[in-house]
């Protein structure tokens, strides 16, 4: 049987590094080995605020990449400061003594660019797309967002060349965290409202990767939603070789809307009641740091055990996080982001290490953690069970005894599990 050839519309392809770029290229790697042939369409330009070459090589020869040239606005912000622009595409918002410039870029990205910096990339990608179509067999687009002006591309070629259309949401849209720092005036708002509601009630599907976001998505359409979570690549395996210290390891940006004051106090606390904890603590924050963080590492007496390296490989990203002793995962303590799964989770899990993870109240993580026995959730007002966890595993670490995370089954979170699923939905929708 031939396979369903479809088209796949995103932004973050390689080089980009990060984790945006992940869940699509895994898709693409594995596709074929469903009957789905995949076509990639990505810009030939784009703004990444993170490379990684390395995803480069996981990209299948057979696999047809169109590209068309992005205008990006970001390119023209830098003329007033690089260094914040930069920042602020990284996702780098200052929330508490926000600059005269930065609220400036803030107002102008909220304001004149709805959904986002790259509405000026649709009218151009539709009409490519349109003739390319003209001479193919694809019955089905697929768009992913954020950026969310994607979706608006698909919603075109749907009205436009009666194409069934997929649209996934790696993250929420009018809900997600950032929107409160945009500074998006009242018709703004609702031009983003409008916007979503209409992705959501035209698309034929709806994919998104956690079940609040479904809750959420559900008041709005009738259209079906369906869960695919982000995942792990049970082909990338590598040895372990245990940190001497008792590590504490978080891969990934760490911004200052995610400052875990409570977790720096327990520990600050810890090495001032114990002589023997401060001298094995070590603290990895491996990624993008906010100043917030390396200011509250200063006021707990902890920047001499923290190291900050920054971005690093992917491939390197995993090695350190299997060869930690616990693994750090932190979500900011309000309730919109109860929908937000971070990708490296399953990595964690994979990675096969205990984890301490901090969020808001009825958080998807929570449920995740617990059916896969791989830690611990804490909410920002448990320090004190969260201090009897940081112990308890200390004393496993002193015994060469703390026991391996992920003892439940967490098979399904493989990037190739993931996959079938979502061939199988293209297929169901090719099929109606």
């Amino acid at each position: 049987m031939e396979p369903k050839r479809v088209l796949l519309i995103c932004y973050y392809w390689p080089p980009a590094g990060g984790p945006g770029v992940q869940r699509w290229l895994k898709f693409v790697k594995y596709f074929r080995e469903f009957g789905v042939d995949p076509v990639v369409f990505v810009p030939e330009n784009p703004h990444y605020p993170m490379i990684d070459e390395s995803f480069a090589a996981e990209v299948p020869s057979e696999v047809e990449i169109l590209k068309l040239p992005i205008k990006e606005p970001y390119r023209f912000a830098t003329w007033f400061s690089r260094k914040k622009t930069k920042a602020m595409s990284s996702g780098i918002i200052s929330e508490k003594n926000p600059s005269l410039l930065e609220k400036l870029l803030l107002f102008v990205r909220g304001n004149l660019f709805i959904p986002d910096a790259r509405i000026g990339w649709v009218k151009p990608a539709v009409a490519y797309l349109k003739k390319y179509l003209d001479d193919s067999d694809i019955q089905t687009v697929i768009t992913t967002g954020p950026p969310h002006s994607l979706h608006l591309i698909g919603k075109r070629l749907q009205a436009d060349l009666g194409l069934q259309w997929i649209a996934d949401f790696r993250d929420p849209w009018t809900t997600i965290h950032y929107h409160r720092s945009l500074r998006l005036t009242r018709a703004s708002r609702e031009k983003h409202k409008r916007m979503e509601r209409e992705v959501l009630t035209l698309a034929d599907a709806i994919v998104v990767t956690s079940p609040n976001t479904k809750k959420e998505f559900s008041e709005i359409t009738n259209t079906p939603i369906t869960v695919i979570t982000n995942g792990f690549d049970a082909s990338e395996i590598f040895e372990r070789v245990p940190d001497d210290t008792f590590t504490l390891v978080h891969v990934g940006s760490l911004l200052s809307n995610r400052n875990p004051i409570p977790l720096w106090k327990v520990l600050s606390e810890l090495c001032t009641e114990r002589t023997d904890f401060k001298d094995a603590l070590s603290i990895k924050l491996v990624g993008a740091v906010g100043d917030e963080i390396k200011e509250s590492l200063q006021e707990f007496e902890l920047k001499e055990l923290a190291s900050i390296p920054g971005y690093v490989s992917h491939s390197e990203a995993l090695k350190i996080q299997q060869n930690a002793q616990v693994l750090l995962l932190i979500e900011m303590d309000r309730p919109e982001t109860a929908a937000i799964i971070p990708g490296k989770l399953f990595e964690y899990l994979k990675a096969r290490r205990p984890i301490i993870a901090m969020g808001p109240e009825g958080s998807d993580i929570s449920a995740i953690i617990e059916e896969t026995e791989s830690g611990r959730f804490f909410g920002y007002r448990d320090e004190k069970i969260l201090k009897e966890q940081i112990l308890s595993y200390f004393h496993s670490y002193l015994t060469h005894n703390l026991n391996e995370g992920s003892r439940g089954a967490i098979e399904k979170y493989s990037r190739r599990e993931l996959t079938g699923r979502m061939a199988q939905l293209i297929k169901n929708l090719q099929s109606t």
